[in-house]
């Protein structure tokens, strides 16, 4: 009954966290898109903007179009978040993590194979969000623009430009690239987050010295692994290897465990067995 407790409580403050940042990030958006002033676009409250803006803050300081003072704010609180429970901003916050969770599920419910990646591909493949941010960063100083936005899938999706304004012709390879990652996250769980959000890989950088991670005990686990199999980062649980820096928090690892104590989210005082024993 605790097991069964603890998973119900793991899903619902997931559910309701995901579901109330991706409602309000709509709403700023129908109201910024339909309002006769600017009220707040989707550029202000995403965090990866003011990172963009670094360079021409520190060179110019001012702001790249478009972006605003709160970018900032939400770029320092995501920083430090990063640092203190690692990647939760990518399992609990960000709008675009939800959507691909919520296609998984779709996946599921309609019975859709999962496409799954080889291991050793997966692992290249996961160094590409850091050639995203490296040539996003590169692009905006050479250019002094948000360069990505029009790319963005997240911007893209969550702007609501192709409600309110659509710009198919001008914008297509913004909606392709959208349409490309919503379609291929139905048969890959979360790929946008695992192989290309350079968001992601900046936090990954972060989270590698969080003290704060899901740790296994190898003397209590029953290696049944299904911390793999419900994963949505894919990650290798099971063979010790929970502390990452591409883990995003969501907890699921945790709270599907059939093996009380067996991994736990845990400050670095922690006594971590399975690294005793490897």
């Amino acid at each position: 009954m605790a097991k069964g407790r603890k998973k119900d409580w793991v899903w619902i403050a997931r559910g309701l966290s995901q579901f109330g940042f991706a409602a309000y990030i709509l709403f700023a958006a129908a109201r910024n898109a339909t309002s006769a002033v600017e009220t707040g676009s989707t550029h202000s409250l995403c965090p990866f903007g003011a990172v963009e803006s670094l360079w021409s803050l520190v060179v110019g300081g001012k702001y790249l179009p478009k972006i605003h003072s709160s970018s900032v704010v939400l770029s320092v609180g995501l920083l430090v978040g990063a640092l203190i429970v690692g990647g939760a901003l990518c399992g609990w916050i960000c709008p675009l993590g939800a959507l691909g969770d919520l296609l998984a599920w779709v996946r599921r419910k309609l019975r859709i194979k999962e496409l799954t990646v080889p291991p050793s591909l997966d692992a290249v493949l996961r160094y590409g969000r850091y050639l995203v941010l490296a040539g996003i960063l590169y692009a905006t100083v050479t250019t002094a623009t948000l360069w990505f936005a029009s790319y963005d899938p997240y911007y893209v999706i969550f702007r609501l430009g192709w409600i309110f304004e659509p710009d198919l012709a001008t914008n297509w390879p913004g909606y392709l690239i959208a349409l490309g990652v919503i379609g291929t996250s139905v048969v890959i769980p979360r790929v946008w987050c695992r192989y290309l959000c350079p968001l992601g890989g900046l936090l990954s950088l972060v989270q590698r010295i969080s003290p704060f991670k899901v740790r296994r005990d190898a003397v209590v686990c029953i290696n049944c692994e299904r911390c793999d199999r419900v994963c949505p980062a894919r990650l290798d649980i099971s063979t010790g290897r929970a502390v990452t820096h591409d883990c995003t928090m969501c907890l699921r690892c945790v709270s599907d465990c059939p093996a009380p104590g067996a991994l736990d989210a845990t400050l670095r005082g922690y006594e971590d067995k399975s690294a005793k024993e490897a």
